[in-house]
């Protein structure tokens, strides 16, 4: 029997700060927006709504803010509901683990080095292994 898969990698900044709720049940939960480019010859970003869990939203919360740059993996996750008489459904990601690549005043602050040098094609021919 084949296994099922369901992983996303995105490399995006967060679009506004981390919103970090408690549930009744004292568990904490942080939702935040990611916009990721679309790269290539295409203009514009797509936008992936994200929720994170316990240790992991109270990091994300404590180290990032509007603009950080974060590298999210995680599964996908599809929720629905009826309204006015119509199913509804959406998609967003559960994150599993976030790397920071970037300090929280780093994002709010214009690091055009930074940006420079992170969009730069990577030229595999010159990489040693």
């Amino acid at each position: 029997m084949a296994k099922s898969v369901n992983q996303v990698i995105l490399l995006g900044r967060l679009t506004r700060d981390v919103e970090l709720r408690t549930t009744t049940s004292g568990k904490n939960v942080a939702s935040f927006s990611l916009a990721v480019d679309k790269g290539g010859n295409q203009e514009g970003a797509d936008f992936f709504d994200i929720t994170a869990w316990d240790k992991l939203a109270e990091l994300l919360d404590k180290y990032t803010s509007k603009g950080s740059k974060v590298l999210v993996q995680g599964r996908l996750t599809q929720d629905t509901w009826e309204q006015d008489g119509q199913k509804r459904s959406k998609v967003s990601v559960t994150a599993n683990d976030v790397t920071f690549l970037d300090s929280k005043s780093e994002g709010t602050q214009k690091d055009t080095v930074l940006e420079d040098i992170d969009d730069k094609p990577i030229d595999l021919s010159q990489i040693p292994f």
